[in-house]
């Protein structure tokens, strides 16, 4: 095997059965404003525990292993084909040692192969930069999660909503409320305003590879992002939909250019398992540094 594979099995195993350090704050820093032995403080308690559990045995932190999401920061001249197969090789190997649930199938036909791959599956999104290494961030989205996402086209009658900040911010909560607990809160939402259907849900996406403390550098964008985490957090939703005041750990934005007769705000959900985690490798495909 080689030094590219082993990197990309660790990452994966790493990703699966380890919660990023600064969503594990965030998790334990909600349960100071719970109430003590609530319903929504018992839930937060129970997923430290999990939290636990999962990296004290190398298991997944849920069941759900989701959907595979490679973003990948190449320098030029790098072999996009070699590291895709590469790849698929390596999610191979990670499902057959249990750290990826056998959880891709054939819409077609609903077989699954128990590989985790087949078309679209795992999926690639490659950049290129002008840098010596190569970075790697691998995001594991849950079906749960997914299934709340929601994209908005503005304006929309029914919510009052018009094509400005407001009718952004009134759409993303409208998201919340409908998740209602169903995606394995608390969640994380990354929202992109503006693009079209599909690169709305691209970039939407990319957000969480944010990090949940950092800051947007865009003062309409930060504002919007301070907002919606307020707001949320006070509609009483909660963890798991239990009730509480954790409904949301973090909110991520960003907006991109659009045609003038489309205007979309689309939001992903991220489940409290949030499966992301990344590395630098050098030219041989060894692990230099762990992003996260």
């Amino acid at each position: 095997m080689s030094s590219l594979h082993d990197s990309l099995v660790e990452l994966i195993r790493r990703t699966s059965a380890e919660i990023p350090d600064d969503v594990h704050r965030a998790l334990l820093a909600s349960l100071e404003n719970e109430k003590k032995n609530s319903l929504a403080a018992n839930a937060i308690k129970i997923i430290d525990q999990n939290i636990a559990l999962a990296k004290a045995k190398s298991q997944p932190l849920c069941q759900d292993t989701g959907s595979v999401l490679f973003y990948v920061d190449c320098p030029i001249g790098y072999d996009q084909i070699r590291f895709a197969q590469t790849a698929r090789e390596a999610v191979t190997f990670a499902t057959k040692k249990g750290y990826l649930r056998q959880n891709s199938v054939d819409s077609l036909t609903g077989k699954n192969d128990g590989t985790n791959c087949g078309p679209g599956a795992p999926a690639f999104h490659f950049h290129q930069v002008r840098e010596p290494d190569a970075g790697v961030r691998l995001v594991l989205k849950g079906g749960g999660c997914e299934n709340v996402g929601a994209q908005y086209s503005l304006p929309l009658e029914k919510l009052h909503a018009n094509r400005d900040l407001d009718g952004c911010r009134k759409v993303i909560l409208d998201a919340v409320l409908q998740a209602q607990g169903k995606g394995c809160g608390p969640g994380i939402l990354g929202v992109c305003i503006g693009g079209d259907r599909a690169t709305g849900y691209e970039l939407s996406k990319t957000q969480f590879l944010r990090r949940l403390e950092d800051r947007n550098p865009n003062e309409e964008l930060d504002g919007l992002e301070q907002d919606i985490l307020k707001t949320a957090n006070e509609l009483g939703i909660g963890p798991m939909g239990f009730g509480g005041r954790t409904t949301l750990l973090g909110v991520k934005a960003c907006a991109a250019n659009r045609v003038p007769a489309s205007f979309f705000v689309t939001v992903s959900y991220m489940c409290w398992a949030f499966r992301r985690q990344g590395v630098t490798l050098d030219a041989e495909g060894k692990i230099l540094q762990w992003l996260y």
